[in-house]
């Protein structure tokens, strides 16, 4: 009797090794989903090899003085400017909640933005009319630095000061992430990893944010929830790359 209780001991041991590698196979099949899911919820909004879906703020076509550059849209401030224009870029769509994450590098003493929510319309000369802005800046050389935190890279422009300075030097990247959503209340930076700013994005709290700066009289500041994206021309050499977006 001894013989065939062996072999049934074995025959379950084996069946028993056999199934765990099944298990194995479909979890790595199921995490393989998830990533792939993860990664089509991400839109691409710069390619890095054109400026499809983006154009001039109330303009047309993207041209000089922006360029492609090792797979970065670049700002050249031009020598000569007529009077009265600039060269604000904003995306083609128009977002409500979102999750934004792009790279960006100033040039030393220089100072651009980020902005959502902007609004189009001959009526508004400049995105910052209507478009809260994220602050790009060389924090060690640029004067704006010295006039409050608030104005440091990575703030709520005028709004919401940075919890610490993160920022890479000027002339180096800075990875930046924008969450914005209404259905929470929710808005907040990360700057090369860290999460440095919070703030709700309606409702009192945000009322109060606009009251306490130098907003509180711009007629349509921050009027509307769903608008464009907007990058910033300040006078200063900026360059971004690696724009993409996840709507909420």
């Amino acid at each position: 009797m001894k013989k065939p209780l062996l072999f049934v001991a074995l025959a379950i041991a084996v069946a028993c090794k056999d199934k765990p590698k099944e298990n194995k196979e479909e979890v790595q099949e199921e995490m393989t989903e998830t990533v792939e899911e993860k990664e089509s919820e991400w839109t691409t909004l710069f390619d890095g090899e054109s400026f499809d879906g983006w154009h001039m703020y109330n303009g047309g076509a993207v041209t000089e003085p922006w360029k492609l550059e090792d797979g970065a849209m670049v700002f050249y401030p031009p020598e000569e400017r007529p009077e009265g224009t600039s060269y604000n870029l904003v995306s083609d769509q128009e977002f409500t909640d979102f999750v934004l994450t792009l790279d960006w590098k100033i040039a030393e003493g220089g100072n651009s933005g980020i902005f959502w929510a902007v609004k189009e319309d001959e009526k508004y000369g400049q995105p910052y009319l209507t478009g809260p802005e994220i602050q790009v800046l060389d924090n060690e050389r640029h004067p704006d630095a010295q006039n409050g935190d608030d104005r440091l890279a990575g703030a709520l422009y005028d709004m919401v000061s940075p919890s610490k300075d993160v920022t890479n030097p000027a002339g180096e990247w800075n990875t930046v992430e924008l969450m914005i959503n209404h259905k929470t209340n929710e808005g907040h930076v990360v700057l090369n990893g860290t999460k440095i700013v919070e703030f709700p994005v309606q409702g009192t709290g945000w009322d109060e944010l606009i009251a306490d700066s130098k907003f509180a009289d711009w007629e349509d500041f921050a009027a509307f929830t769903t608008g464009k994206i907007g990058l910033q021309d300040h006078g200063d050499m900026v360059a971004f790359r690696n724009i993409k977006i996840k709507e909420l």
